[in-house]
């Protein structure tokens, strides 16, 4: 199964929300994946095992993996573009 990872600083307010859109964003596209909220400073053991990671911060390293903006997910603003990649990658 695919997965998502979305991190912001502490975990809890601000992925919580990201994650809980991308889930239903994938719901209502019909792809089958697990979406995970964490901090910042637990990403790289996560990023591991994940297809994709929606950065809430501006990441300071570069993933194996395709980074997308979550702050698109969390305005609106930019999130059809965002969304399109996001798809594209758990194809």
């Amino acid at each position: 199964m695919k997965r998502v990872i979305v991190a912001c600083g502490s975990g809890v307010a601000t992925s919580q929300t990201v994650a809980s859109k991308v889930k239903r964003i994938l719901t209502e596209k019909k792809i089958n994946a697990v979406v995970d909220a964490v901090d910042i400073k637990s990403l790289d053991q996560y990023v591991k095992q994940s297809d994709v990671y929606i950065s809430i911060t501006k990441p300071t390293k570069t993933y194996n993996i395709p980074t997308l903006n979550g702050i698109a997910f969390l305005t609106g603003m930019g999130i059809e573009e965002e969304t399109q990649k996001l798809v594209d990658a758990l194809k």
